[in-house]
């Protein structure tokens, strides 16, 4: 058996979201030849890790983006996490939106003296993200951003006999996205806009929204997808490489002087010099959840990792739109819908072929493949299982605790409302 560390980061909100939560705890679900220990570094480091000789430590891309997003430098940040570097394991990373601040993750794989990173970008695009990193020493192996979970898809299919009446036409879900990601990025709420605007014309049920308060946790977002006939989408990634942050700081400061900017204007002023830096595009997770909840796909035409195949898996939209009149047709005529995503269940979903089972060996074969396991542990059994409930038992407790400040959250949103929450959030934060 295997001794496993996998750090993460989760605080301030509950549920996790799915396919985050399915990501994170794919390893302790799909592989059972190793003792897993969870360890969010949202709260203090607990001493008995140091005690612990572990095969391997994975640092998950929940901690990673908080790495990236922290409004501490780099430095003063990690300085709390300087002591996993004791731990003589290998240790591998699983890297996302790694469109923006890859200094910050550079820095973390020289510190770290991480062994392989799990990319979501191909050969071309490692260059231009990693310049710094000496790729005779360190591995770069890609990976999707998220795979389909072998309990979500039995849970789901169940589902699926309750659905059999979809009264949404169209529906679709997505945050406003920082103009700072370039033209790719905004395509994500462009589209949103212009079939909220098309579906109505033509008489449809739509339900899209780019307002974060309408955002689906949990199962709740595979309810969502079952009672939706179609669903739209484009290619994960961005079109521009922000490597220090240096991009985002500057179209945020532009924003603050002219407040009622929009995306053509940012682009014009701020993103002229640097649109199409990089061609970071991917599959995503929802594109996968919608196979499994057999929504037809309507996407951006893209590459979509070779995975999803033009009316085969989905209707195709072409990038300048110009054929949007005749897909608001197709989905008025209903015709194409069930060849399609029966089409895509058989290929994604019962195929086998992307769900985490995959991944996690993958991860976990590429990992220790050139390594020899760790000198056997010197605690006895006894404390050794001792200190894995105990690891458990930090979980629980945490996950409550994580409860009881999303109800705290919800709560004082209510009586203070959310630019205060927000105001308090940013304190918060910055003593993290």
């Amino acid at each position: 058996m295997l001794n496993i560390l996998i750090v993460y980061y989760h605080r301030y909100s509950f549920p996790m979201r799915q396919s985050i939560k399915d990501h994170l705890y794919s390893f302790n679900n799909y592989f059972k030849k190793a003792y897993f220990f969870y360890l969010n570094a949202a709260f203090p480091l607990p001493f008995y890790i140091f005690y612990i000789n572990f095969d391997l430590i994975i640092f998950h891309t929940t901690f990673l983006s908080r790495l990236k997003w922290s409004p501490l430098p780099y430095e003063k940040h990690i300085k709390k996490y300087k002591k996993l570097t004791k731990l003589k394991a290998p240790k591998v990373i699983i890297p996302q939106d790694e469109f923006i601040r890859s200094d910050v993750i550079c820095n973390f794989i020289k510190d770290f003296d991480i062994k392989v990173v799990f990319t979501t970008s191909d050969k071309k695009e490692i260059e231009k993200i990693y310049p710094e990193i000496d790729k005779t020493k360190v591995k770069f192996v890609q990976v999707l951003t998220g795979y389909l979970d072998e309990y979500t898809i039995a849970k789901v299919k169940k589902m699926l006999r309750r659905y059999n009446k979809r009264p949404i036409d169209i529906g679709y879900r997505v945050t406003k996205v920082p103009f700072s990601l370039g033209k790719h990025g905004y395509e994500k709420e462009k589209i949103a806009h212009l079939f909220q605007k098309y579906g109505k014309k033509f008489g449809l049920k739509v339900d899209i929204s780019t307002d974060e308060k309408d955002i689906f946790l949990g199962f709740d977002w595979y309810r969502f997808l079952l009672k939706c006939k179609y669903t739209i989408g484009v290619e994960g990634g961005s079109s521009i490489l922000d490597f220090d942050g240096s991009i985002r700081k500057k179209v945020q400061k532009y924003l603050q002087e002219h407040p009622k900017a929009n995306f053509k204007e940012v682009q014009k002023e701020c993103l002229a010099d640097v649109e199409g830096n990089l061609n970071l595009f991917a599959i995503s997770p929802r594109h996968l959840e919608a196979c499994m909840t057999k929504t037809c796909q309507i996407l951006v035409e893209g590459n979509y990792n070779g995975i999803l195949i033009p009316w085969r898996h989905y209707i195709p939209l072409k990038r300048d739109y110009s054929n949007i009149k005749e897909v608001i047709e197709l989905v008025k005529k209903d015709l194409k819908r069930n060849e399609i995503v029966e089409q895509a269940y058989k290929d994604i979903v019962e195929s086998g072929k992307y769900t985490y089972k995959e991944f996690v060996n993958k991860v976990i074969f590429t990992s220790l493949e050139d390594t020899l396991r760790n000198q056997k542990s010197t605690l006895s059994d006894i404390i050794f299982y001792i200190l894995y409930i105990l690891n458990k038992v930090r979980e629980f407790v945490l996950w409550k605790l994580i409860l009881i400040e999303s109800v705290v959250i919800v709560v004082l949103e209510k009586l203070l409302g959310s630019k205060q929450l927000t105001k308090i959030k940013k304190m918060i934060r910055r003593e993290d």
